[in-house]
């Protein structure tokens, strides 16, 4: 009995080696099928109904190539920066993380535009006055984090004739509550005094961007 309990012990740790055996190498081939297929690609992000994706994709590329230009002229970050369509439908995702070498997009989010001070602004108009609390289309350079009224927050500095007074307006790149994770459209999303505010949790996923990047993040907003 000895013997044969020695042989049932041995024979149940040369199956538990094997299934081991079996997970590992099931583990290791999906990190190995990862990296082949994703390693360098765009991480996926919805487009609404009303936002063909071939159009938008040509549109980012069109301004992320000039984006790029703008960059490396100005010693800004030429590997990403930001890109905030405001043409499109404020419950729809319209806030990118566009990769410059590769001409994609990495990740995407909702983003306010500004009410104008009216209590809720139809369509859009956009304006760079002191106190007009409208969207200020242009380039931005992305400055140093603080803490202000809404938390974590990001300094803008715009470098256009169309939003240079953003510094002064106190515009800033800022979370809020009022603005989902995840799209809404045919809703809309809460309106702005001009900030581009994203949820908190996307702000988060951008600060890691401009976190790691050594150069000045440049954010561009258009229409």
């Amino acid at each position: 009995m000895h013997l044969l309990d020695n042989q049932l012990l041995f024979m149940k740790r040369l199956l538990i080696l094997a299934v081991a055996t079996v997970l590992v190498l099931t583990a290791a081939g999906a990190v190995w099928y990862a990296a082949r297929h994703f390693n360098g690609k765009a991480m996926a992000y919805k487009t609404a109904p009303g936002v063909p994706y071939d159009s938008l994709q040509e549109k980012l590329k069109r301004i992320g190539a000039a984006a790029k230009q703008y960059a490396g002229n100005r010693k800004f970050n030429t590997q990403f920066c930001f890109l905030a369509d405001i043409s499109i439908a404020s419950g729809k995702q319209r806030f990118f993380v566009y990769d410059l070498k590769n001409n994609n997009v990495v990740t995407a989010g909702l983003v306010t535009h500004g009410r104008c001070n009216q209590d809720w602004l139809n369509g859009r108009k956009y304006g760079n006055s002191v106190g007009c609390g409208c969207t200020s289309l242009g380039r931005y350079k992305v400055g140093n984090a603080y803490k202000g009224r809404f938390g974590l927050a990001y300094k803008l500095y715009g470098l256009d004739t169309t939003n240079s007074n953003a510094y002064g307006r106190f515009v800033v790149l800022h979370s809020h509550q009022c603005v989902p994770e995840n799209q809404v459209d045919p809703n809309a999303i809460c309106q702005s005094d001009g900030c581009p505010t994203v949820s908190p949790v996307f702000l988060q996923s951008l600060s890691s961007f401009i976190n790691s990047s050594k150069q000045p993040v440049l954010l561009w907003m258009f229409d």
